[in-house]
């Protein structure tokens, strides 16, 4: 099935524009569920009082945000709509940088960018991009919100990342300090053999979601009358001295590759 565009917008540099079409580049594949009750019939969510119990009609209903405890600031409709960024079609590009400069804690979701009628100017601004080795820092708004935002052409397509707020990402520098000694220059030699050891090559198809894999095989087993019981595994916690660790760890990768 041809992939259907999200949105229709322009990348602005300076006075240039290239018309483009927004495209999914993930798809959500959680296994969802319905609400029933024993008679398998869906039931429904309502909003009630937790004293009485009592229902309360949508149009009663108000957004609230809490200053301190038992206070709050009422948020009337008109007062988001005030706040809601003017409607646009613009990515504005607002920089050129190295890839490196962003953290990849600050990258969110991915989305494909196609050409939208000027075939001509999209393909040259990919192959551009592609060649000087920088993403653009850009900013747009869609659906009534606005972002910030990573271009980049990869394999001659564009290709839009959402970016966190900076109040989103949590710094290293706020995590508590390793406790414990340095380990030894034997423990650092034998920790890069390792990694030289584990080289090797990403390949996507080994990657998969096992969890719905499994839950989704049970689900059809139970619909045809089988139900075999699952029990979670148990990871093996290692203890010990590093370098003894490292040792074993050396010595089954070793021993896997002489029986391979």
């Amino acid at each position: 099935m041809a992939a259907r565009a999200m949105w229709k917008a322009e990348v602005q540099i300076g006075t240039t524009s290239v018309p483009v079409k927004l495209y999914a580049a993930v798809v959500d594949k959680k296994v969802r569920f319905h609400i029933l009750d024993k008679q398998k019939t869906r039931v429904k969510q309502h909003m009630v009082t937790p004293d009485d119990n009592d229902e309360i009609p949508n149009e009663e209903i108000q957004k609230g945000y809490e200053v301190e405890p038992g206070k709050f600031v009422i948020l009337a409709k008109e007062d988001l709509d005030s706040l809601t960024p003017k409607p646009s079609k613009k990515i504005e590009v607002e920089a050129f940088i190295d890839p490196e400069k962003i953290s990849q804690q600050y990258y969110e979701r991915p989305y494909y960018l196609g050409p939208d009628g000027d075939t001509k100017a999209y393909f040259s601004l990919a192959d551009a991009l592609s060649r000087s080795g920088k993403e653009a820092l850009v900013h747009w708004v869609m659906r009534n919100k606005s972002y910030s935002g990573a271009l980049r052409a990869d394999d001659s397509y564009l290709m839009l990342y959402t970016l966190r707020p900076a109040e989103a990402v949590i710094d290293a520098a706020q995590l508590p300090k390793p406790a414990g000694s340095k380990p030894t220059q034997k423990e650092i030699a034998m920790a890069k053999h390792l990694i030289s050891l584990l080289e090797g090559e990403f390949d996507v198809a080994n990657y998969k979601d096992e969890y719905r894999e499994r839950l989704l095989e049970f689900l059809q087993r139970k619909a045809k009358g089988h139900a075999p019981r699952l029990t979670a595994v148990k990871a093996k916690r290692q203890t010990g001295a590093l370098d003894t660790a490292l040792a074993k760890s050396i010595a089954r990768l070793k021993k896997g590759k002489r029986a391979a």
